[in-house]
């Protein structure tokens, strides 16, 4: 299992919303991301900055380059677009952070 950490931008004034909308997380974007393996997935949002970090295990992690293909990923990209920094293709702009430490 690989541990994944990364960082996105949430646009200010937009962390209730955006909590609303993960409180409010679609089936079809949940059984997507648990089909694909993904788990124990974490979204943290730093107050200060508007920084957002994420974390979650994968199985496998080539299976993620499938993500950006599914149409309820470009349809959850484009809902979300509008309260965070994107790419081109509505995707959220995503920075990996590098594994350092873990206590098991």
């Amino acid at each position: 299992m690989k541990r994944i950490a990364f960082k996105m931008e949430l646009l200010p004034g937009n962390a209730e919303e955006y909590k609303k909308r993960h409180d409010e997380i679609w089936p079809e974007l949940k059984k997507l991301l648990k089909d694909t393996g993904i788990s124990d997935y974490s979204i943290f949002h730093d107050p200060q900055t508007n920084d957002l970090f994420a974390i979650h295990k994968v199985e496998n992690e080539e299976v993620l380059q499938d993500l950006p293909h599914h149409e309820v990923m470009k349809k959850w990209w484009a809902y979300m677009k509008d309260i965070m920094k994107t790419n081109p293709d509505n995707s959220p702009v995503m920075v990996p952070l590098d594994d350092i430490f873990y206590l098991e």
